[in-house]
């Protein structure tokens, strides 16, 4: 499971931008791993895209989106671990780190209704964070690693500069899903082997398959994916 999945990219039913246009920058962006251990063998969760979307429509894919400017001020009960948030600034603009970590729990809170949190007083405060602290949690931080960066090839009318993060399910609150599951039409946990024979786009793939090579060495170096002149390149943080 640890060769590298990026050789079919730009053969996949591309999103493509139109042509003469301007390459689109990449948006900041996280997506959270969930892992649960309490079988035999790990599980993951994982979302299927609805089919009307024009962004990877019916692909399986871990829960995300992109960085908004109240994930920067947003509270959390927990900071990144000091080597999660040193490696994630190798990826990033400087103090975007923990911004980064708040949105891959606040997205999987809003696509899949998980809290990835501890518990804390309920706060009533208005704006898209209102819900969140409603529940009577705060993010928990330092439940997360850093799997994986990946940059969406230039090709494409739309792009992420994605990080992957990754945590245990015992670390939520509940495994009890809250409120709607916004943009994942199906829902479900599979076992590693099992979900690389779904539907997923090449850059899921290819954090599966890095997933339990992590699992394994916490400390193994994180890969970055990007694209240069059409062509994918590899390196490690």
């Amino acid at each position: 499971m640890s060769e590298p999945a990026f050789d079919d990219m730009e053969k996949e039913p591309p999103e493509v931008r139109a042509k003469g246009s301007r390459t689109v920058r990449p948006r900041h962006a996280a997506t959270l791993i969930i892992i649960r251990r309490d079988g035999a063998i790990p599980r993951v969760l994982l979302g299927r895209r609805h089919g009307g979307h024009d962004f990877m429509p019916d692909k399986w894919v871990f829960p995300g989106g992109r960085i908004e400017r109240y994930h920067k001020s947003a509270p959390s009960a927990t900071a990144l671990t000091a080597d999660v948030a040193a490696r994630v600034e190798k990826t990033a603009p400087a103090g975007l780190a923990r911004a980064l970590a708040m949105t891959a729990v606040r997205e999987t809170f809003e696509e899949v209704g998980l809290l990835l949190a501890r518990p804390a007083p309920a706060i009533k405060r208005a704006g898209p964070w209102g819900e969140f602290l409603a529940q009577g949690a705060q993010p928990d931080l330092a439940a997360l690693t850093f799997v994986a960066q990946a940059i969406t090839p230039p090709s494409r009318h739309k792009r992420f500069n994605a990080r992957f993060f990754m945590a245990d399910a015992e670390r939520l609150i509940s495994l009890d899903r809250q409120g709607d599951c916004g943009e994942l039409d199906e829902i479900a946990w599979f076992d590693l082997e099992e979900a690389l024979t779904l539907d997923l786009p090449s850059i899921t793939r290819f954090v599966l398959r890095e997933t339990p090579l992590r699992l394994a060495d916490p400390g193994r170096p994180v890969p970055s994916m990007q694209f240069t002149r059409g062509r994918s390149r590899l390196r490690h943080l």
